[in-house]
């Protein structure tokens, strides 16, 4: 599967618009130095402003640490470690695995003796079974996230 490494984080579009948050909150300061008329209520709004900008600031950093960004491996990785059942009898299999999605949305196949299985969020598997090759699936069952194939 490929991916596009060379993503636009968020530290990096922080990086980005910290900087200009705070050209801002200096050009308002600047602005009300320059209109002071009386000296101590001037003072008052400068630091509200300063208190502000450094409140945003802090706040915009906790956000982006605390967002991590989902990749596709990470779903990979989950259907790694996914686990079925194969009971083999003397005429016939039983399939057993769990499967996300709703029934009308899970497809399965049976052709020479690899048995495909599509459901929901992109899951897709092939396992192939030994000794079906004329086999065909004979029933299919999907009760709680559960398939259960009888391979005849």
């Amino acid at each position: 599967m490929s991916s596009y490494k060379g993503a636009y984080s968020n530290e990096q579009s922080l990086n980005f618009a910290i900087p200009i948050i705070v050209i801002l909150f200096l050009g308002i300061i600047y602005i009300m130095t320059q209109r002071a008329d009386s000296g101590f209520v001037s003072f008052i709004l400068i630091g509200a402003a300063g208190l502000t900008m450094f409140y945003w600031v802090k706040v915009l950093k906790k956000m982006a640490k605390n967002q991590k960004p989902t990749y596709p491996q990470a779903r990979e990785q989950e259907t790694k470690n996914w686990v079925y059942d194969l009971i083999k009898g003397e005429e016939e299999f039983v399939f057993v695995a769990e499967v996300p999605g709703p029934e009308d949305k899970i497809t399965v196949r049976l052709v020479d003796g690899i048995l495909y299985i599509r459901g929901t969020s992109g899951f897709s598997k092939e396992i192939p079974i030994e000794g079906v090759k004329e086999m065909q699936i004979f029933d299919f069952k999907y009760k709680n996230g559960v398939l259960t194939l009888r391979i005849k």
